[in-house]
């Protein structure tokens, strides 16, 4: 019989919210420091190759509007989160 093997790897960091519009995405992820939680956030374009989804930190001209209404919005959800602490 074979050994059945222990999946011991820990489980990926999650954002604890995301915002997107269209292919554009920011996952916003919490840091707790000794002055409290901060928060941070990347930002990436989602996109399609041969059938397989991928992401990209990399935006054209056409993306820039809608990275800015992304980034926008990320940025007043992470305000709203220092108003509830």
């Amino acid at each position: 019989m074979p050994a059945i093997a222990n999946d011991t790897s820990p489980e990926r960091p999650r954002p604890v919210h995301e915002v997107r519009l269209g292919a554009i995405k920011a996952a916003i992820w919490r840091n707790d420091t000794a002055n409290g939680p901060r928060h941070n956030a990347t930002f990436s374009r989602l996109y399609k190759d041969e059938g397989q989804w991928r992401s990209t930190e990399s935006f054209g001209r056409d993306d820039l509007l809608l990275l800015a209404k992304v980034a926008d919005q990320a940025h007043s959800w992470i305000l709203a989160q220092g108003h509830e602490q």
